[in-house]
């Protein structure tokens, strides 16, 4: 059905929609607050104080965030493929349920952590990977218009996920313990999404907003057809823009997983405090995803990945000399920018490469780039031992070379693309 033969007053309005998909990401989102967890988690399951636990404690218990995105990217790789099916009401209220319950039997797991891995992890990952995917598959053909800066927005929920939970998780932990918090905000989880996902909508084919005419930079910043999953996979390019998206989760995720011990240890402030920079490192995950989504319909999406690894490459390497908390705020806000903006612009980038009538499933697939990022980065992270304790900082600068190194993989994107002919690029004052 195309959108010329549907009456506007029979379609939703698309900005409830991209409202409804926020909140939904939001409470996805919850999950960055993972490293609030670490700790108290790992004291629980190993019987060993806070103040005395070591890589062998934290190592294995922050793999449970690594479950949770392995989860989350494989899932993903289908849920394009139900969205297309079920529609986005269907899948995402299946996503809530899913994600709801396996945070609340999180609550019964102790003290076998690999029902923590399954519940958590698995369950929770799984439910986190069809509501992430189908907002993003519903929103991108709803705003042709707009592909980067919706698709910014979709996602910037999620990255602010833990602005939320991360404070209220800590006092709950403080006051309740790790099984009570578990339980009650795996209940709430599920009725925020449930909820919401009712209001999700299927957009109709080929729609446009009426009297949008396309600008000439979105003209040819384009593919000029559609690709199916399988075509795409049979193009280099598809296989650089996941790698992308690995090496910016692997970078972003290994900050996220460990952001309250890392305060702790380098500034030696308590929990309560660290927190602060869980709910930092949240808000600019949101920001960054919003903020380089919109900036990428101007500048292109390989010329913001290009500033996306410069950038961190820098930062990276600074953060690990810092042991005053208020400056650590600052590299580390500038890290979730970056890890948001990669979030925020990759869906639009495989839209422009691939078309967007299958991207929802392509990019899907893409996503599990976000779990082999998410088990690369927290593990490596916690691989180095200082003493009783872990040593943070090799890691921070080994990730600053390879975020270097990375930085040439967008442009290789670009003229792959360019040479086949089947995208054409042009600079931000030549589309005007």
């Amino acid at each position: 059905m195309s959108s010329s033969s549907v009456s506007s007053s029979s379609l939703p309005n698309r900005w409830v929609l991209a409202i409804a998909a926020f909140l939904m990401q939001l409470a996805l989102g919850s999950v960055y607050a993972w490293s609030v967890f670490l700790k108290p988690v790992a004291s629980l399951y190993y019987h060993v104080p806070v103040d005395q636990l070591g890589s062998a404690q934290l190592k294995p218990t922050n793999f449970t965030f690594s479950v949770v995105l392995l989860a989350l990217g494989i899932t993903a790789g289908f849920g394009g493929y139900l969205n297309n099916r079920f529609g986005p009401r269907v899948v995402a209220t299946a996503g809530g349920i899913l994600y709801g319950l396996g945070v609340l039997l999180a609550a019964f797991a102790a003290p076998n952590i690999l029902v923590l891995y399954l519940t958590f992890g698995v369950i929770g990952g799984i439910g986190i990977g069809l509501g992430y995917i189908v907002a993003l598959a519903m929103l991108i053909k709803w705003f042709p218009d707009r592909r980067g800066f919706i698709t910014g927005l979709a996602v910037a929920g999620f990255g602010g996920g833990a602005l939320i939970t991360g404070p209220v998780a800590a006092a709950l932990l403080k006051s309740v313990g790790v099984g009570s918090t578990f339980l009650y905000l795996g209940i709430a989880y599920l009725v925020v999404i449930v909820v919401v996902a009712q209001f999700f909508r299927t957009a109709p084919d080929g729609y446009a907003p009426a009297g949008w005419t396309p600008s000439v930079r979105q003209q040819t910043d384009r593919v000029v057809r559609d690709f199916t999953l399988a075509e795409a996979l049979r193009l280099p390019r598809w296989y650089i823009l996941w790698l992308i998206l690995a090496l910016n989760v692997t970078a972003g995720a290994a900050l996220i997983s460990v952001a309250s011990p890392l305060a702790q240890a380098f500034t030696r402030v308590d929990a309560l405090t660290a927190a602060i920079l869980v709910s930092t490192i949240s808000i600019f995950n949101g920001v960054g995803r919003l903020f380089w989504g919109w900036l990428s319909d101007g500048i292109g999406r390989p010329f913001t990945f290009l500033s996306l690894f410069v950038i961190q490459a820098i930062v990276f390497a600074i953060l690990p000399s810092i042991s005053n908390f208020t400056l650590l705020l600052i590299p580390a806000a500038i890290i979730a920018l970056c890890y948001g903006g990669g979030f925020g612009t990759m869906p639009a980038f495989a839209a422009d490469f691939f078309g967007p009538k299958n991207a929802g499933t392509i990019y899907g697939a893409m996503l599990t780039a976000w779990s082999a990022g998410g088990i690369v980065g927290p593990i490596l992270i916690t691989s180095f031992s200082a003493g009783k304790g872990i040593d943070y900082k090799t890691p921070l600068y080994i990730i600053a070379v390879v975020m270097l190194v990375s930085a040439a993989l967008p442009l290789v994107a670009r003229v792959l693309a360019r040479r086949r002919g089947d995208v054409v690029e042009v600079t931000a004052s030549s589309g005007k």
